[in-house]
């Protein structure tokens, strides 16, 4: 299965710098580094080095304070971070600077992969969330390079579609040294597909202390955004998401409200201005640094790495992805700043962690348009209902950390275990 899986891997060649091409149509840094995708490296390191792959944003900042721990715990070490996208890349730069070495991790094709591993040779890989690579897995294994998959969830539609290559999948799986699941769902759906060695470890962004400089930045946004005005976050929204969130802004009546809509792809950052001209709404986009004047009803978010301060400018978040069948985005960083949270029906990726937010009162699940509506209007309607749920969004943080140190502990364990030197003092 392995090899027919390569075979058209290596069908679909054209098709990969097609793809680089037009992608690089909106975010022209597509076409920086291409040969690195292909194992082709100018990065040098003489240290033992431990790998970790954040495919994008996301993957990137929930690493932040696993990195930081690798970094504080083996000193005589190189980290390296792999991603996937420019905007990861970018990400990882703003959060670690010159502390780690980054690179594009190279396409699953077996001589790309072989290349990447010779060149670094790391003691130790780490994959991020829902990173199923299976040459890149199988070559680690072959090459004796223990490789963990962390911070995993595996959604009940990502399982039934690993499930169509079963054996492959089973048989990948049992290659990897542990897998460290987000929730008891992820486990078990993980265990289901052939995952060894599963545990529960938690989900790493419950870690995360909210940088300073962005709650900083929270500040200026809101005495930009109007102290006095009631600001509603569509936080990362999606593909068809916003002309559904600007029908409801039509149908609200809540005096002074400021949408502020941040799209969670920069390539869409134009569309979606395009879009606010065409439906007739007065905007700014966030770049324009000036003051927002009372008469303009949405900021558009162009911008990326300053979510958190968004979420601290908020008094309530809608996450994007959840309006339409996308599967949501994660609501632990709205929380972090003690932001309450509106999401919509469409949840499967992050279904537990949804679950515990609702359980604990930080955030209302709405099951449509009409729900969403209502929903909004009942907070800003209610301050004290609002004021309840920013306290329960500090406990439902607080109650869920660890992960970082079970991890931390893991990587530890094994390396260990293979008598790799891991003083912990330079």
């Amino acid at each position: 299965m392995r090899l027919f899986y390569t075979t058209v891997l290596w069908l679909l060649m054209p098709y990969v710098f097609l793809r680089l091409l037009w992608r690089a149509r909106k975010q022209p840094e597509y076409l920086d580094h291409i040969e690195e995708r292909f194992g082709i490296y100018s990065e040098k390191n003489d240290r033992p080095l431990i790998w970790l792959h954040a495919v994008s944003v996301g993957e990137t900042r929930a690493a932040q304070t696993l990195v930081a721990k690798l970094l504080s715990s083996f000193p005589l070490h190189q980290i390296l971070l792999t991603h996937t996208t420019p905007t990861g890349r970018k990400a990882g730069e703003k959060l670690f600077g010159e502390s780690v070495l980054r690179v594009y991790l190279p396409y699953d094709y077996p001589f790309a992969i072989n290349k990447f591993l010779r060149h670094f040779q790391p003691k130790l890989g780490i994959l991020m969330e829902t990173e199923i690579w299976f040459n890149l897995i199988h070559s680690c294994h072959s090459t004796d390079i223990p490789l963990l998959l962390l911070n995993a969830r595996m959604s009940e539609k990502s399982s039934k579609g690993y499930m169509r290559f079963t054996r492959l999948t089973r048989v990948t799986l049992g290659k990897l040294a542990a897998i460290a699941a987000q929730t008891n769902e992820d486990a078990e759906r993980l265990k289901m597909l052939g995952g060894v060695n599963v545990s529960v470890m938690g989900n790493l962004k419950f870690d995360i202390e909210p940088p300073a400089p962005m709650l900083e930045l929270g500040k200026q946004f809101r005495e930009r955004f109007g102290a006095g005005r009631k600001i509603l976050l569509a936080a990362s929204t999606r593909d068809g998401e916003e002309e559904l969130l600007l029908e409801v802004l039509e149908r609200l009546r809540i005096p002074g409200l400021l949408l502020v809509l941040v799209p969670r792809h920069p390539q869409r950052f134009s569309i979606v201005a395009n879009l606010l001209e065409q439906r007739g709404f007065s905007f700014q986009r966030r770049s324009n640094s000036r003051v927002v004047p009372t008469e303009i009803q949405v900021v558009l978010g162009d911008s990326m790495g300053e979510m958190f301060g968004y979420y601290a400018a908020a008094d309530l978040a809608f996450i994007g992805g959840s309006l339409l069948p996308l599967g949501g985005q994660n609501l632990i960083e709205a929380c972090a700043v003690g932001t309450p949270v509106l999401v919509g029906p469409y949840t499967f990726n992050f279904a537990e962690v949804t679950q515990l937010a609702v359980k604990a009162g930080a955030a209302l699940q709405v099951e449509d348009s009409d729900g969403l509506i209502k929903a909004i209007q009942n907070l800003f309607g209610n301050p004290d209902t609002l004021l309840e749920m920013r306290r329960q969004c500090d406990g439902f943080v607080r109650s869920n950390r660890g992960a970082t140190e079970k991890s931390l502990q893991l990587v530890t364990n094994i390396l260990n275990k293979r008598r790799f030197n891991i003083t912990n003092h330079p």
